[in-house]
């Protein structure tokens, strides 16, 4: 999954960030085709220490309010639990992203062995 907002940032800028209230959250919308109702996530945005989800949030809850409610019953289901995450500030999902980077950042640094490419 693609991360949205962390152009140029180093690993240690990353941590600094995130133990000062920095995050990177998930939205999610709803679309539905009469018979047949998606929910899909959002790329993983950083929000910055000090910063709303407000804005980043937009685009799917909209999306959401105006193409989720048209199936049944699951239409309606799905594009209410999205605008709840949505309006809630979005899916935390920093403990995860942080332990995939970290370990992505272990894994390079760890000595390859000669069979190993």
């Amino acid at each position: 999954m693609k991360i949205v907002g962390i152009d140029g940032m180093t690993v240690g800028e990353l941590a600094e960030e995130v133990n000062n209230g920095g995050k990177f959250v998930i939205f999610q919308y709803a679309i539905s085709l009469l018979v047949v109702s998606f929910k899909n996530p959002t790329d993983i945005h950083f929000i910055r220490a000090g910063h709303g989800t407000f804005g980043k949030s937009i685009g799917p809850t909209l999306t959401s309010m105006l193409l989720g409610w048209w199936g049944i019953p699951f239409g309606i289901i799905f594009t209410i639990e999205s605008l709840f995450i949505n309006l809630s500030g979005g899916r935390d999902v920093t403990n995860d992203v942080m332990n995939s980077i970290l370990s992505d950042m272990h894994a390079q640094s760890a000595p390859r062995r000669p069979w190993e490419r």
